[in-house]
């Protein structure tokens, strides 16, 4: 295969562009470990300073490389397969390795890429410029061999070891205080739900941004393998160190409003992706619609008639329920909900911006009809 530097037509540069991608990189893995020393301090305060730093030491321990690389070739034997000892915490050492791994890979990628036919490359990361290019991702969806190295870590390494990580913390409070709390059951509870509905809905991620545009590069890369793990499962790990109760009254609240979330969430999507695998069935027949210059058309009721991206709306209602279950004394359990409300919120731009390139006068129409991006009568 030849070399190949052919560059993609010049486009719009994303998250902050080549300075974006150069700060990115650097700021976002001592984001990590910096939340998880403050998740471990007794204060548990994100504006405290001087911040809590860990010794050198504590941030190395041999038996982490070990783990996180044969974690990933479980994984790859489990993803190749036609089926769907106690010791102390190493949650930092882990997260060293997991961002060690991270940069390695997309390395990799980068490199690999310049022998990658031009049909396969990501319009948005081939660029030219090389930082740019390293961050957003070359090309689309590398593979080895067979192996499509996006689509496996897009749903295996960082959501199962999220679970894993929160399971962790459950035993790790069992062994301090004989017992789970109910916080923590909850949020062990609502994390596995959300985590099983991704793997058991898995073809769903075929048709996401992710996959479908974005090249697989450092920013995606990283955010498989060390910031969905290490910071989605802060919630656990605050827990065990700030203990919670809560009465019967607030966890029924707490479940009601995650119950809520995952039904907005899951009926949505099941109703966006019956339509694209058959618009004639019944479920969806009746759906009103806008037709498109592309011979797709645009769902104008239902779910997607009440807000442009429902499917949003009911992963903040979740990611807020995650939340509520560590009480308010606190603002860094809230850190996952308040970051994924600006990543939504970005990420709805990035999507209306392609839509109307792709629908053009269509969309527009469809905005007319839908003017409430995610929050109805609010945004």
């Amino acid at each position: 295969m030849k070399f190949n530097k052919q560059k993609s037509p010049q486009a719009e540069k994303e998250f902050g562009g080549t300075l974006g991608a150069t700060c990115i990189p650097v700021f976002l893995p001592l984001t990590v470990l910096y939340l998880l020393c403050v998740c471990r301090s007794p204060v548990a305060s994100v504006l405290q300073w001087p911040p809590v730093l860990p010794p050198t030491a504590q941030l190395w321990d041999p038996l982490a490389p070990v783990l996180i690389l044969g974690w990933m070739a479980l994984q790859s034997f489990f993803y190749l397969l036609p089926m769907g000892k106690v010791r102390r915490a190493l949650l930092l050492p882990l997260a060293v390795c997991a961002i060690g791994v991270s940069f390695l890979l997309s390395l990799y990628l980068y490199i690999c890429s310049f022998w990658a036919p031009h049909h396969a490359l990501a319009q948005g990361g081939n660029t030219g410029n090389p930082l740019y290019d390293f961050f957003m991702g070359r090309e689309l969806n590398p593979r080895i061999g067979s192996f499509d190295l996006k689509y496996f870590c897009e749903l295996r390494p960082g959501l199962i070891g999220w679970v894993v990580i929160n399971f962790g913390m459950l035993m790790k409070e069992v062994e301090l205080r004989d017992s789970a709390s109910l916080a923590m059951i909850l949020v062990n509870g609502f994390q596995l739900l959300y985590v099983a509905d991704a793997l058991w809905n898995e073809e769903a991620v075929l048709t996401t941004m992710d996959i479908v545009h974005d090249g697989f590069g450092f920013m995606l890369v990283f955010g498989d393998l060390a910031w969905v793990p290490f910071t989605y499962s802060l919630q656990a790990a605050f827990l065990v160190v700030h203990p919670q109760s809560l009465s019967p009254l607030g966890a029924t609240a707490i479940v009601t409003l995650n119950g809520a979330g995952y039904y907005i969430f899951r009926k949505s999507n099941s109703q966006k992706n019956q339509f694209r695998r058959d618009p004639t069935h019944p479920s969806v027949a009746n759906l009103e619609t806008i037709a498109t210059a592309t011979g797709k058309r645009l769902l104008v009721s239902g779910w997607w008639g009440l807000v442009r991206h429902p499917n949003y709306l009911g992963d903040l209602l979740m990611a807020l329920a995650w939340s509520l279950p560590c009480g308010f004394n606190h603002l860094l359990p809230y850190f996952y909900v308040v970051y994924f409300t600006v990543l939504l919120i970005h990420r709805e731009a990035r999507d209306e911006r392609h839509c109307r390139a792709k629908y053009g006068l269509a969309w527009d129409s469809y905005c007319r009809r839908v003017p409430y991006r995610i929050f109805p009568y609010i945004y």
